[in-house]
């Protein structure tokens, strides 16, 4: 009985399954919280004087000042607090002429 040639698999057939399974990943995961991240940086950016704010530790505030390392927080009278702008996580707005509260960003699951 004469040997029988096993052919060895190409390089290009061996890493294929690789690259599909690293592109499934960066659609499901990187990109998603890719975007969430830039879109929470610019609503922390474009935070003013006044806008309500709800912090990751769920303290309802009200924006007093704005700083680069520090954001100033009125959550009660005579009540302020500093908390980094990474520390805030959503921003609620008043409709006008009524009492519901809107959000402006989405919650993180």
């Amino acid at each position: 009985m004469p040997p029988s040639s096993a052919v060895a698999p190409s390089p290009l057939t061996m890493v294929m399954p690789i690259a599909v399974m690293f592109m499934i990943f960066y659609l499901l995961v990187f990109r998603p919280q890719s975007k969430t991240r830039k879109e929470h940086e610019l609503m922390v950016k474009q935070l003013k004087k006044n806008d309500e704010v709800v912090t990751t530790g769920g303290l309802f505030g009200t924006v007093v000042n704005v700083k680069a390392d520090a954001i100033s927080l009125r959550i009660d009278e005579n009540v302020r607090v500093d908390v980094e702008p990474s520390a805030i996580a959503r921003l609620i707005k008043r409709k006008p002429g009524t009492g519901e509260t809107v959000t402006m960003e989405k919650r993180s699951s």
